[in-house]
């Protein structure tokens, strides 16, 4: 698939047939995500790959499926062939950013102006999402809204904070979200060029 195509074909799915994903398939989604920016290469972010139902269902309720259901939508997390938590490690990346090359002039640590790991994993979120489609999948995220209890759910080590579930399979047809009717903003409020 061509990447303008992946990207446009991209939308949140909630809503997966009952068809599993290929081991092969999966492995390729996730050797991609290796491939999401890394500030100082520091690779501070950590996925847990989940196939088993049980362990989906207890996912889904953490993220409040039943209220998703209660609003028309299906049980799209817990009834998707595989789910993905991503996380991400803020101690990894200061603990990049203390050695040698990464210190400033006096051997501290970088002040941080954006806490770029939020970033890093955003990007690999959307490498697993654009993947996901360009392999004839259909992908959803849901952010987590219980930290802790997803962290001690997945045995997710204390350092790392679960930002979201990316749920995927194929595409059943669903309800969209009615946030959409919005419609895309024009080019000319998003994009500015030279100055704002």
């Amino acid at each position: 698939m061509e990447f303008e195509e992946a990207v446009r074909r991209r939308r949140m799915v909630r809503h997966f047939a009952k068809r599993s994903v290929s081991p092969k398939a999966l492995a390729r989604i996730m050797e991609l995500v290796q491939h999401a920016p890394s500030a100082g290469f520091s690779q501070g972010s950590g996925f847990v790959v989940v196939t088993r139902p049980a362990m989906k269902k207890k996912i889904g309720a953490l993220q409040g499926e039943t209220g998703y259901v209660g609003a028309g939508f299906h049980h799209w997390i817990s009834e998707a062939p595989v789910d993905i938590i991503a996380c991400v490690s803020e101690k990894i990346y200061h603990d990049r950013y203390n050695e040698a090359d990464k210190l400033d002039e006096d051997g501290k640590e970088i002040e941080w102006p954006t806490p770029y790991w939020f970033f890093d994993i955003g990007a690999g979120c959307m490498i697993i999402l654009l993947a996901a489609v360009d392999s004839g999948l259909a992908a959803a995220f849901s952010g987590v809204v219980d930290p802790p209890a997803m962290k001690k759910l997945a045995g997710i080590p204390d350092h790392f904070h679960p930002v979201g579930v990316i749920s995927i399979g194929y595409p059943a047809k669903d309800k969209r979200s009615p946030s959409l009717k919005r419609g895309h903003k024009p080019s000319e409020q998003i994009v500015h060029y030279e100055h704002w």
